[in-house]
């Protein structure tokens, strides 16, 4: 049986060595390649791979977004991250939307072969610097109900659009509120959970 894997990923010259590796390896059939995450909403539908190796800085759309939308729709798909970024929010907003497993691009090629196996089967890979940062997060005290309980209901709405992935124009478009009230609810909620990134609001809310 082998493993239906489709590319994401901007970088002409990336996108064309990863497409040559999975071509040959045995066990692995290319189902397509695209350069941005509009096409691939376009196209992954109509093949439907079983993984999707998806980079996060793409052209308009980024590569979580695009992720939120196909995991929403067809949910079997597995979503592989590979990305230069090692910045927390990149991670979090990239697993918050569904994906299974986080790499940087500069892992070996017998790693990323044995990390879509990995995902194929239902495992989660990870580069073990990220996995470290995860643990970290998750091993965090918990701020307990006090910080949560100063959170205004329309705070906590802010809260549960920001963890679900969304960029803070979505947000203001989604609470049908300015962009200047979002940037308000930013500085307001940062303050009341003493914290001072999107990444640490968010793991907060969902641990409290």
């Amino acid at each position: 049986m082998q493993i239906k894997v489709a590319l994401v990923d901007d970088d002409e010259g990336i996108r064309s060595s990863l497409s040559l590796l999975i071509s040959r390896a045995p066990g692995f059939k290319l189902t397509g390649e695209y350069a941005n995450a509009e096409t691939a909403l376009k196209e992954i539908p109509k093949t439907l791979p079983d993984v999707v190796l998806m980079d996060i800085n793409l052209p308009g759309m980024k590569g979580y977004e695009c992720v939120r939308q196909l995991k929403a729709e067809h949910p079997a798909v597995q979503f592989l991250m590979l990305t230069v970024y090692e910045d927390s929010d990149s991670l979090f907003n990239s697993l918050r939307a569904g994906a299974s497993g986080y790499l940087l691009k500069r892992t070996a090629s017998a790693r990323l072969l044995e990390a879509i196996r990995d995902v194929f089967e239902g495992g989660s890979p990870m580069s073990p610097q990220l996995a470290r940062r995860v643990v970290q997060f998750f091993s965090q005290p918990s701020p307990g109900a006090a910080s949560l309980a100063r959170l205004t209901p329309a705070e906590r709405e802010f809260l549960d659009q920001l963890a679900n992935g969304y960029a803070y124009k979505e947000i203001a478009d989604r609470m049908k509120i300015s962009i200047d009230t979002v940037r308000s609810y930013v500085r307001t909620v940062y303050e009341k959970l003493h914290v001072h990134s999107r990444t640490e609001a968010v793991v907060k809310y969902l641990r409290g």
